[in-house]
């Protein structure tokens, strides 16, 4: 349970453009490519189980076709163990909702989980039938290794990654902010997706007491997606979202459309501690004379329109204060960096929650791609910080992390000749 902190003496102004955003004729995000594939790769969701172990069936046929140019004694024991390893992740996806780990239909994610096996398995009979019969025995020790590297990657990725969760450090300077005041301590949070509550969000709450910050802000994606209608994770994302305090505030804003849905999402609020800024600046005037403005945006993705929401909303930001910029997602960058922004927080790409050694994030859900991907990247004078974030994304998205564990991000911020950036 968070303790409330002593309040210090501040005041806060809200302050709104007289134009209205204009919402885009479309879901710019649901109409992206990576989007449509989570929808069409979800269908298994609603399969019943004999339908899931025919697929799995059809998946093992054709690993023994694949193999059988090699002898048929190598094709079913190629199959076989293709299929006892695929088994095993579908008992890991049944046992995941049991531990309270991960919640969601194991449909989709057995056939996520189950193509990189088949396709170990395609590329070492393709090797076969380059090298001929005399490898036989090399191939399928190989099929063996690599199957259990997947089992090992799987376990990691779904049972640890996802509760790795960790407080980083950064520090900031800002021209807006006296040098002779002590620094701010901001919290960022970003894309919760809650399920259930699990352990990561119990930790979540630990870190944020640890952290003691003067503020807090998040920015996006309160629900997985695979839950954004169901009324107990909506009940548990309130129970987080409750306890969470800091002395000058909590601000939030809204994510993605299709996690964040216009309709529903911002009644989750409703009588918290929280102010949702929806296209609007918060001003607070602390008490030693330090102005701080929070820029806070809806994000539609529609880079063109919410460029032109930032813009007026700038503008209603006083010149003197240091000012902060919360959207959900890094696209805006390529304007934002031309303004008086010192800091810009956003999430959305989780780091791009399964990333490879040497070349980083595989996908972004991104129209800039892998530009920003995750973490500092300072141009001109407006530093941008994307968040890994913390919980996972739903449909079809890997259940898992690997190479990028969650995090929430504690920014020091102090005035221009206080401390390095």
């Amino acid at each position: 349970m968070l303790k409330e902190q002593t309040k210090p003496r501040f005041t806060v102004t809200f302050h709104s453009p007289t134009e209205l955003r204009i919402p885009p004729a479309a879901d710019i995000l649901e109409d992206r490519w990576l989007h449509q594939l989570f929808l069409i790769t979800h269908a298994p969701a609603t399969w019943p189980t004999w339908k899931l172990a025919v697929g799995l069936l059809v998946v093992t046929l054709a690993v023994w076709l694949t193999w059988w140019p090699l002898g048929a004694a190598t094709a079913i024991a190629a199959a076989v163990v293709y299929l006892v390893f695929a088994l095993g992740d579908w008992l890991l996806l049944a046992w995941l909702p049991q531990s309270r780990r991960s919640f969601g239909p194991i449909g989709p994610q057995l056939y996520v989980m189950t193509m990189p096996r088949f396709g170990a398995a395609l590329l070492l009979a393709l090797l076969g039938w380059v090298w001929g019969p005399g490898q036989m025995l090399l191939l399928l020790a190989s099929l063996v290794l690599l199957q259990l590297l997947g089992t090992a990657i799987y376990l990691w990725g779904t049972l640890a990654e996802p509760f790795a969760l960790a407080t980083s450090h950064r520090s900031i300077e800002s021209p807006g902010l006296p040098d002779h005041t002590p620094p701010l301590r901001l919290l960022h949070l970003s894309d919760l997706h809650v399920e259930r509550l699990t352990p990561r969000e119990t930790k979540l709450l630990e870190l944020i007491e640890r952290a003691r910050p003067d503020l807090i802000v998040i920015t996006g994606d309160y629900l997985n997606l695979s839950y954004v209608d169901d009324p107990t994770a909506r009940a548990e994302v309130r129970r987080v979202l409750e306890k969470i305090v800091a002395p000058y505030g909590v601000y939030a804003t809204l994510g993605s459309p299709p996690v964040d849905r216009r309709e529903t999402t911002p009644s989750l609020f409703d009588g918290l501690p929280i102010r949702l800024l929806r296209d609007e600046v918060a001003v607070l005037h602390l008490a030693d004379g330090r102005k701080l403005s929070l820029i806070g945006m809806d994000c539609d993705h529609d880079l063109e329109g919410d460029a032109q929401v930032f813009q007026n909303l700038i503008e209603l930001a006083p010149a003197d204060s240091a000012k902060i910029l919360l959207y959900h997602s890094p696209e805006l960058m390529p304007t934002v960096q031309n303004y008086p922004v010192d800091l810009y927080l956003c999430g959305h790409t989780h780091g791009g929650q399964i990333r490879v050694p040497l070349y980083g994030a595989i996908l972004t859900s991104s129209a800039l791609g892998k530009q920003y991907e995750m973490g500092p990247y300072v141009e001109q004078d407006t530093t941008l910080y994307i968040s890994r974030g913390i919980g996972l994304e739903g449909l079809s998205a890997p259940r898992m992390r690997l190479l990028c564990p969650p995090e929430i991000i504690l920014f020091t911020l102090a005035g221009s000749n206080g401390r390095d950036r």
